[in-house]
């Protein structure tokens, strides 16, 4: 499987969830031989004007990112590069992945807290619209590998577009997938919630790739019974599809999404945007 030492980001806040995002991508980038870049964004809002200033949080930034840097190779025999740019987290972060051809972005996450329950995760709002796979974390790396992954299917096409990355796990980490169904009442969901299932099942046998398959509840949301389920299975990964063209109706009141990023088992997620050029081109890789 092709791999170039496309770099793996980590947006850097100096907080204590950016170094849990950094100890996971230094765990995940030795398996996957990749390198390691630092972004750290200096907020343009009210800045625009004082140049001085802009210049001295560059400069404070750059100085503790290096010190972070030794620090991670002394620690871990990896040195990561860092950037520190002027910009906004929702925007930069994304250019600079596509810019730097990124692998994926292991970004850090507090959940919930405060007015976000309200007007939406920040993650969420970064995630959105990037080219390449978010790994959310809200917890120290636990020193064992991806042996499970929790991967929902449900009835929506963009399901099959994350299988691409089913496979690059197992892949290098040997995964099993563990697929996980919502039980719809409604006869069309359920027919293309089946639709999806059988692909997914000879997509991931055609790879060799081992799964089993495990049927929600009907009466509860099905984006808290997959956060039981990895609870169950022990898992420490779940990989889902972002809702196409996300709007702030689910910003305010709250994506399903949000539910799983933030989740409560601080369970990390590994967050696929669904690509038009798949789409246009026939899904098939």
């Amino acid at each position: 499987m092709e791999n170039n030492k496309k770099p793996m980001i980590v947006p850097w806040d100096f907080t204590h969830e950016a170094q849990y995002a950094l100890d996971h991508a230094v765990r995940i980038a030795k398996i996957l031989d990749n390198d390691i870049t630092l972004v750290h964004i200096i907020d343009e809002g009210g800045m625009l004007s004082n140049k001085s200033g802009i210049k001295k949080k560059i400069e404070e930034a750059t100085d503790r990112l290096n010190e972070i840097s030794e620090n991670t190779y002394r620690e871990h025999g990896t040195k990561p590069m860092f950037i520190v740019k002027q910009g906004n987290i929702y925007n930069t972060i994304n250019e600079i992945s596509n810019e730097l051809e990124a692998r994926m972005v292991v970004m850090g996450t507090h959940g919930y807290r405060g007015i976000e329950k309200f007007t939406g995760s920040k993650a969420l709002k970064v995630i959105a619209g990037s080219k390449i796979p978010f790994m959310v974390v809200q917890s120290p790396y636990e020193y064992r590998p991806y042996n499970d992954i929790v991967f929902p299917v449900d009835h929506k096409p963009e399901n099959k577009e994350k299988l691409v990355w089913a496979n690059y796990m197992s892949h290098y980490f040997g995964s099993k997938i563990m697929i996980i169904i919502p039980n719809h009442s409604d006869d069309f969901l359920r027919r293309n919630t089946l639709a999806n299932l059988n692909f997914a099942k000879k997509y991931l046998e055609e790879k060799n790739i081992s799964y089993e398959i495990h049927y929600a509840n009907k009466k509860k949301k099905f984006s808290e019974q997959m956060v039981e389920f990895a609870q169950q299975v022990n898992t420490n990964l779940i990989l889902i599809m972002i809702t196409k063209e996300i709007g702030w109706q689910n910003y305010l009141f709250g994506a399903d999404e949000q539910t799983i990023i933030a989740n409560k088992a601080k369970i990390s997620v590994m967050c696929v945007n669904p690509r038009t050029d798949l789409r246009r081109g026939g899904f098939n890789q």
